[in-house]
């Protein structure tokens, strides 16, 4: 089984590019972020067409998250509990059956908090804690769980070309690492650094300074494992190659691979 993340930036631009990608490595469960769609304008056709069922938590003109998936969607959950005043759409969750079990998937848009001295920074903390929360309460199930996603966390200054240049920004502030840590401090297993300790690797790539061309990148685009899960992983990848193709999000899919029967 393979599954997937990517922030789209807006699925009604990039939707040649995600039928493109999907039809190149077809994983089996996929999470995009940022669809910038409400949800009854999401394109689910052309995913459905491909074989994907779709469940979809969108939001006018921004925000919103979607998951595709081969296999049926059950139990499927829009929106982080914890904040009945938050209205944005950037969590949904939803268990698929397999062979002797089910596995989970969360997929989220974690804010991004800048400018750090408005109300976004603590909104973040905020989201980043009720997070927590919810990982806590699905890890005593002790099944396969992954969450999947744009956390908008830089983990460490390896996970920066400059981390000099992410000091003082929401994605790389000791308060924010600090939040990442308490989450996989759960027990939760960093999908792509429990298999590469390779330098570079980037799933992000600012639209401004030639970031793309100078491979001025910061990964921020995570898988995060329960135990359950973590045993199982095979390999990871990071499709980096999509963002060269004409317009693209600034982000690029990351991926997982388990053994698990799809």
């Amino acid at each position: 089984m393979r599954i997937a993340t990517w922030n789209v930036n807006s699925v009604r631009q990039r939707l040649d590019h995600a039928v493109r990608w999907l039809g190149e490595t077809r994983p089996d469960i996929v999470c995009l972020q940022e669809i910038k769609c409400q949800t009854e304008a999401f394109p689910k056709e052309a995913f459905e067409a491909l074989g994907y069922n779709v469940t979809v938590h969108g939001q006018k003109g921004f925000n919103g998250v979607a998951l595709l998936s081969r296999l049926p969607l059950e139990d499927v959950t829009h929106g982080l509990a914890g904040d009945e005043t938050d209205v944005q759409s950037r969590f949904i969750e939803a268990v698929v059956s397999v062979k002797g079990g089910v596995v989970r998937v969360a997929c989220l848009y974690l804010p991004n908090g800048n400018p750090v001295d408005t109300e976004k920074y603590p909104y973040k903390l905020g989201f980043m804690a009720r997070l927590q929360a919810f990982a806590a309460d699905r890890l005593k199930l002790e099944e396969p769980l992954i969450l999947a996603g744009d956390f908008n966390v830089i983990p460490e200054p390896r996970d920066a070309a400059d981390p000099s240049a992410w000091v003082n920004d929401a994605l790389f502030l000791p308060r924010t690492r600090s939040a990442f840590r308490s989450l996989t401090h759960l027990g939760l297993t960093d999908a792509l650094r429990a298999t590469s300790d390779a330098g570079r690797l980037y799933t992000f790539w600012d639209y401004q300074a030639g970031a793309w061309q100078r491979d001025m990148g910061i990964r921020i685009d995570h898988l995060l494992l329960s135990p359950q899960a973590a045993d199982k992983l095979i390999a990871t990848g990071i499709d980096k190659h999509v963002r060269a193709w004409e317009k693209p999000s600034d982000h690029v899919p990351v991926w997982a691979d388990f053994a698990i029967a799809a």
